[in-house]
């Protein structure tokens, strides 16, 4: 619980949610008949709506991503180190949006939600999203709002990857995209990750084929399992060995299949509080979309020729410790935009953070984020 609201704190907020009922057509041929998002926003739009930035959230976020939603909040937003009074995205030049996308936990329509042609939550029967489809929605969203162009969309790992979508289907409605720690498709590696992952939460034997909501109960340990994993691939190994190293929780060893490291402790921690606050069918659905992100795979696996309409400038931020989307995999970005004539910065930010780097105030990034941001004649609120 904050004592008091920091200065460069938004303050409280509160959720807002839009309802839509016009038919969303999916990359998969399937069709939602109406659906809702949640979304919150921060700052004042300005008279001629030009200085508005879409914040996209990676695959457990959701629309809290900045502010207290009352006093009793221990947490911040998850990227409240970034947005508010005085930070990169300066709440008192910008208006910012950030939303809970289709088929999340926190408020928009998804697996949890009432299928208006059962009466009961969609459950499995919920169908998988594409980050095309996110995009779409979010697009709506912009409409209901009144913005025609985002001054900017910022996004990290799979954020990263739907501003990137928002340069390809929507050219003309954005001017300034942030790809930070993702990556244009992901590796046999990352797939492979995320298929245990989703092993782990359909194996448990409170899955019930994802009718667990039935059953009055969830797959806590398969989730729990799911974001053990995950974590690990979000942290560097010198994060890992800085935070834990091999310290005994108990000071000695137990000689039994307990606990004995702080790492393992603290994993366990994150996974049991993880499966109290997510949904497993959401858990499932978004690794799915992750998987299936592939922009170039319409255009003859070129991402130059993918790039090509594209008419914003772009910032790619990479971190060295960040083996989940490496800056490799940012470098294949930077050189497609390159080979398509796009106006492009880069930067590899030397962070022992790993992939999580991108959520941290990390000086050299924010100053580099802040930079590319500074607004060209866009008018204060």
């Amino acid at each position: 619980m904050p004592k008091e609201i920091p200065a460069d704190s938004v303050g409280i907020v509160a959720p807002q949610v839009a309802q839509f009922d016009e038919p969303l057509t999916l990359r998969s041929g399937r069709v939602i008949e109406s659906y809702q998002l949640c979304y919150e926003t921060y700052g004042t739009l300005n008279e001629d709506r030009s200085n508005a930035i879409l914040v996209c959230h990676a695959l457990s976020g959701h629309h809290h991503a900045a502010g207290y939603h009352s006093m009793d909040d221990k947490k911040p937003g998850w990227f409240d180190s970034a947005i508010g009074p005085g930070k990169p995205m300066d709440t008192n030049k910008y208006f910012v949006v950030a939303l809970n996308n289709l088929g999340g936990c926190h408020g928009s329509t998804g697996p949890t939600s009432i299928d208006p042609a059962t009466g009961e939550p969609y459950g499995p029967n919920f169908p998988i999203m594409a980050v095309r489809d996110w995009v779409t929605s979010q697009a709506r969203l912009a409409d209901r709002l009144g913005i025609d162009c985002w001054y900017a969309v910022v996004g990290g790992s799979l954020g990263g990857m739907q501003a990137l979508r928002w340069s390809i289907d929507y050219p003309e409605r954005l001017k300034k995209c942030a790809v930070i720690a993702a990556a244009p498709k992901l590796t046999a590696q990352n797939i492979a990750f995320n298929e245990v992952a989703r092993q782990s939460i359909t194996s448990d034997t409170e899955f019930h084929e994802g009718y667990y909501y039935k059953h009055d109960t969830i797959p806590r340990r398969g989730l729990a399992l799911a974001r053990m994993l995950g974590h690990i691939t979000y942290l560097s190994e010198d994060s890992m060995r800085d935070k834990f190293g091999r310290d005994l929780k108990t000071g000695k060893l137990s000689f039994n299949y307990d606990i004995d490291f702080e790492v393992e402790s603290y994993l366990r921690y994150q996974g049991e509080r993880f499966s109290d606050a997510f949904d497993a069918n959401t858990y499932l659905l978004m690794t799915k979309s992750l998987d299936y992100f592939d922009p170039a795979a319409d255009f003859d696996h070129d991402l130059a020729k993918c790039l090509s309409k594209s008419q914003c400038k772009f910032l790619v931020v990479s971190f060295s410790t960040d083996w989940r989307f490496a800056p490799e995999r940012s470098k294949e970005i930077v050189d497609a935009l390159v080979r398509a004539q796009k106006p492009v910065s880069y930067l590899e930010v030397d962070a022992p953070q790993g992939h999580d780097a991108f959520l941290f105030p990390i000086p050299e990034y924010f100053n580099f984020l802040s930079n590319f941001l500074t607004p060209a004649g866009v008018a204060n609120a």
